[in-house]
């Protein structure tokens, strides 16, 4: 090997040891940290859904869809509805779960650790009716308020969901005795086949327009939706409604349906998740709200979800900055993995850098120390040699060995051209001490 190439490996080997403990304890401090952050999401989530063939069915299989392109399993927990969505979420056997605006005031649910993930889509509360039913009501078989449902058979949503609990609220509004209205809590399905059937001549369903009962409906003949007249009271008696219209032909334009206008209210569904969820799944989780809910819809122009407005729940920190300022700058140019560990641990190693910098300057001191004390350390046998020497009773001839000795193992150290001048000190000063010697 070229001694410039053997002098240079030399040098890196020695620098490398002394910086051995500087390195060690940066890393060291880079896994305490990774540790302490926990940058990485876990790859499984529950998020609780609805019942089948509802708006939360469907909109929880497209979360899971997008989910899984970043490798995250959701796991859907059908439910009732958001008043046992907001159990599990208490209880924690869900992560995440859709709830209804004005599911919160139920009873033992309380908002202690429970965010938000803003405002996603507003859930009309739709009446159908029976057209021959409504005959035995009014002349023009249409029915415009609550009042007129009295003596009518009416299913009010699925015992679990937020549907009786916001009717029973709409029933005292109107001082309506529920006594006089024969109401009944069936799941939707065996709901809407009693409707069809003609064993109820009313139901309730509170949900976003792509549920499939919900359009399947409205294209129904001889079934009417109620027309909220007084929609914009309504919305004023309850914060968590809002007075919505849907437009005349936006179900089919081809068969005009519906043939006018309907005034309906709706309260607003959001994305609860429990305190302790990582915040990269937050994170991933709202801005695949914002992808999934900002087109315009029947209800809402394009982009006017998500938003903060009309939510029950404080609004969680990655949501807020999601809102206000879109996916983070790094995420628009790194994948997800790589911008949510630099994210997670800039502030991290902002710190280590702060500790580690004075530390640093121990490296060069403790390097030149290494090097010198490899010829330093040959002085102390050459001063004894030295002092010896001063006794008349030792024997020149016998020190002059030792110096050949000494010099011999002088001549296999190795240091950096950078230090040789020390070894060619130390090889003088023996020559010095020999010639001392022999002049003696």
């Amino acid at each position: 090997m070229p001694k410039t190439i053997r002098y240079t490996l030399l040098s890196l080997r020695d620098l490398l040891t002394s910086a051995g403990p500087f390195v060690l304890l940066t890393f060291l401090l880079l896994a305490l940290a990774y540790w302490w952050l926990d940058p990485e999401p876990p790859k499984h989530v529950t998020l609780a859904t609805g019942p089948a063939q509802s708006a939360y069915a469907e909109f929880g299989k497209r979360y899971a869809r997008a989910m899984a392109a970043y490798g995250i399993q959701v796991e859907l927990l059908p439910s009732e509805g958001s008043s046992q969505n907001l159990e599990w979420l208490a209880a924690g056997k869900a992560d995440l779960g859709f709830v209804q605006g004005g599911s919160s005031a139920l009873p033992a649910i309380g908002h202690a650790g429970l965010t938000s993930l803003g405002s996603l889509f507003v859930e009309p509360v739709w009446l159908f009716y029976r057209v021959e039913t409504a005959q035995k009501v009014t002349k023009d078989a249409t029915l415009t308020a609550l009042t007129q449902l009295k003596g009518l058979r009416v299913n009010v949503g699925t015992v679990g969901s937020g549907v009786p609990s916001l009717m029973n609220k709409l029933f005292d509004a109107n001082r309506i005795d529920p006594s006089t209205i024969t109401l009944s809590q069936l799941a939707q399905t065996p709901a809407t086949v009693a409707f069809l059937n003609g064993d109820l001549d009313a139901l309730v369903f509170a949900s976003a327009p792509e549920s499939l009962m919900v359009q399947m409906l409205l294209q129904t003949p001889g079934v009417k939706l109620l027309d909220f007249a007084q929609s914009e009271a309504y919305s004023r008696r309850f914060a968590f409604l809002t007075p919505v219209t849907l437009p005349r032909g936006v179900v089919d334009l081809a068969s005009d349906t519906p043939a006018q206008d309907v005034r309906l209210v709706a309260p607003t569904t959001t994305l609860i998740v429990r305190d302790g969820v990582h915040p990269a799944v937050v994170q991933l989780f709202s801005q695949t709200s914002v992808a999934l809910h900002s087109q315009a819809g029947w209800f809402n122009r394009a982009h006017q979800f998500p938003n903060a407005a009309n939510t029950e729940f404080p609004l969680s920190h990655e949501a807020q900055r999601m809102i206000r300022n879109g996916i983070p700058l790094l995420q628009r140019y790194l994948p997800f993995s790589y911008a949510n560990l630099m994210e997670r641990m800039w502030l991290a190693l902002g710190i280590i850098i702060a500790v580690l910098l004075p530390l640093s300057r121990i490296v060069p001191p403790l390097y030149e120390f290494r090097i010198r004390s490899r010829v330093f350390r040959w002085y102390g046998q050459l001063r004894e040699i030295e002092d010896r020497a001063r006794n008349s009773a030792t024997s020149a001839q016998g020190l002059v060995e030792e110096l050949r000795q000494l010099e011999a193992r002088v001549g296999k150290i190795n240091v950096p051209l950078s230090y040789a001048d020390e070894l060619y000190a130390l090889r003088n000063h023996i020559e010095l001490v020999r010639a001392r010697l022999i002049n003696r």
